[in-house]
Formats: C-alpha cells, sequence, structure tokens
C-alpha cells in the first residue's frame, strides 16, 4: 500500500519556514495547508471563526489527497488538524492518521487571555513559549505581521477550547519537546479521549518547536506514515 500524503498545519502566527526540512525529507507526497488570509490579498480575508479555518483547510485536503492523508500538525495546527479530520470523517474522505506535535489533548488547552490584550501582549507570550516563533526585529515589519497572524489564531483557538470536541476514528499519534511549557506528559496521554483509535506519545528533546527540525522527529514521522499505510 503506498504511503499517504503528510499534510502539514502550522502552529500560531506561522507560514510555515519551520517544516522546511521535515517536508523536504518527505518530499514529493508532503505539502502544508493555506490558512485564509496567510498569504496575502490574493488568498482572501483571515477566517472569521475557527470552523471557518477549518473548513477551508478540509476543502484543500479534498482537493489535493488523492487518499486518507495523515495530518500533521504543530501547535495551534494540531487543534485545526484535529477538527478537519472530524469534519473530513463526516463528508466520508478517510484519515489515515492525526499526528500532533506539541499540542496538549483538545479538552484541556486554554488560551492564555493576557495574549489577546494586544500586540505587544501576543509578542511576550509567543517569546515565552518559544522565542524562536518571532523572527529578529527588523525594518522589513516581518516580526510583526507574524505577531498579528499569531493574535489571530489564538482568538480562534478561543473560540475551539468554548466548543464540545468530537472524537476521531483515526490513530492519533502525539509528540512533544521534554521541556514544552504547554505540554505534559499526562497532557499529552490525554489524546486517548480525542480518539475511537490507538494513541501513541513520544518525548523529545529540546522545547516546544526544537523537534520540528530534528532529524529523530522526522525518522519517527516516517514510521508513524509506515505504520498508517498499513
Amino acid at each position: 500500500m503506498a504511503h499517504p500524503d503528510v499534510v502539514v498545519f502550522p502552529g500560531a502566527g506561522s507560514f510555515g519556514g519551520e517544516f522546511k526540512e521535515l517536508l523536504a525529507a518527505l518530499d514529493p507526497a508532503a505539502w502544508m495547508v493555506r490558512y485564509p488570509g496567510r498569504y496575502g490579498k490574493d488568498f482572501g480575508t483571515p477566517a472569521a471563526s475557527f470552523e471557518d479555518a477549518v473548513a477551508a483547510c478540509a476543502d484543500q485536503v479534498l482537493r489535493r489527497a488523492s487518499a486518507a492523508p495523515l495530518l500533521v500538525g504543530h501547535s495551534f495546527g494540531a487543534y485545526v488538524a484535529y477538527a478537519a479530520a472530524a469534519r473530513l470523517a463526516e463528508q466520508d474522505h478517510a484519515v489515515a492518521g492525526l499526528v500532533a506535535l506539541g499540542a496538549t489533548a483538545p479538552h484541556l488547552v486554554t488560551v492564555d487571555e493576557a495574549a489577546l490584550r494586544g500586540l505587544p501582549e501576543t509578542a511576550a507570550y509567543l517569546e515565552s513559549v518559544d522565542p524562536r516563533l518571532l523572527p529578529d526585529d527588523g525594518s522589513d515589519g516581518w516580526r510583526e505581521v507574524v505577531v498579528e497572524a499569531a493574535r489571530g489564531d489564538l482568538l480562534l483557538l478561543k473560540e475551539f477550547t468554548a466548543a464540545p470536541h468530537r472524537k476521531v476514528g483515526c490513530p492519533v499519534a502525539v509528540a512533544y519537546g521534554a521541556s514544552d511549557p504547554l505540554v505534559t506528559g499526562a497532557g499529552a496521554a490525554a489524546w486517548t479521549e480525542a480518539t475511537g483509535g490507538d494513541c501513541t506519545w513520544r518525548v523529545f528533546p529540546g522545547g516546544h518547536s526544537d523537534l520540528l527540525s530534528s532529524p529523530e522527529t522526522t525518522a519517527w514521522l516516517g514510521e508513524v506514515r509506515r505504520r498508517a499505510a498499513e
């Protein structure tokens, strides 16, 4: 059986650069969803709600994935991928599996209210989670673009935390960094409550996003992908 497509869902404020190595290793059947409004005016406006963002991503999967895909989400992206997996199942489109990176179980996730007060507070929050989430402060304004996108994503995530959560039927594999401030062992293990399938988890060295550029993570994800094809 052919290995499934790998569909990547980036984290809050991310434009996907942190997935460059992972996507290259899994090429050619690996690609990244485009969140509404994230890539310029030609792609439309930001999603008006969390469910709108999920619908847009699910539609991309329906258009591009010829068979049951493996959905891989980091942080905020893990929750979009999880909700997209449930939506795709409702549309009779099978999902081979869900991989949640740096994300606690859906029913445990919370949004730091202080991070939503304004862009400076959002930037401070991102710095506290992982300083590498933000680009260096330069004259091109890129840092401000990322912070504004991240604040928008966190506002959407707040809607998600208040919504009832559906179970997915596919297997779920969870990975997080040992020093990730957003995930604990209990939070990773609690993903078992989000699926009717198998749930496994793995701890890697480092913080919130270190695992995204780790060869160990890429190798592990390759194993998850192979198991999903069995």
